[in-house]
């Protein structure tokens, strides 16, 4: 689609924002998962909580910054919206796919904790299964474990039942 000159720069901050965003929500969503890991391995969590910060709300910078410089250099057309340089877009989609993979491995780090946990407290079998299985399907949305599965399905045009699903 065409830009008029006037809107081309604000939308492109409007990309540029939204990149951003989705990267701090991924960033987050790591930061949650590691916060939690924490507190079930050590006593306190609140020393690192400016470290979470940082990793929350500063990592997306390290990744979206040099995107946007790129996207200026090589693809400055439109309002950033297509992909057609591949080499660009993984800027964005590798820091992304690193924070899905240290997710998933904090889970399962996460559930062997709580396997060993109920274990050890010896409550009935049925209860420590439901128990279990309830802690289990709530982290699997918190820590977006679900990315696994679709990480790396297309983000363009096109069909394949992997990107349908998703």
């Amino acid at each position: 689609t065409a830009v008029s000159p006037q809107a081309g720069p604000a939308c492109r901050v409007a990309q540029s924002l939204a990149q951003y965003c989705v990267g701090a929500n991924y960033a987050w969503a790591m930061a949650e998962g590691l916060f939690l890991l924490r507190l079930l391995v050590a006593t306190s969590g609140r020393r690192c909580l400016p470290a979470f910060l940082l990793l929350g709300w500063g990592v997306p910078v390290l990744f979206v910054v040099p995107w946007v410089v790129l996207r200026y250099l090589y693809e400055n057309e439109g309002c950033w919206e297509r992909n057609e340089k591949v080499a660009v877009w993984w800027v964005i989609r590798c820091p992304i796919l690193v924070a899905v993979a240290v997710n998933f491995v904090v889970f399962v780090r996460i559930v062997r904790i709580l396997v060993a946990k109920v274990r050890a407290h010896q409550v009935s079998r049925g209860d420590a299964r439901l128990r279990l299985a309830r802690s289990t399907l709530t982290l699997i949305p918190l820590l977006g474990v679900h990315e696994v599965v679709f990480a790396l399905a297309g983000e363009g045009e096109g069909g394949g039942g992997l990107r349908l699903a998703r």
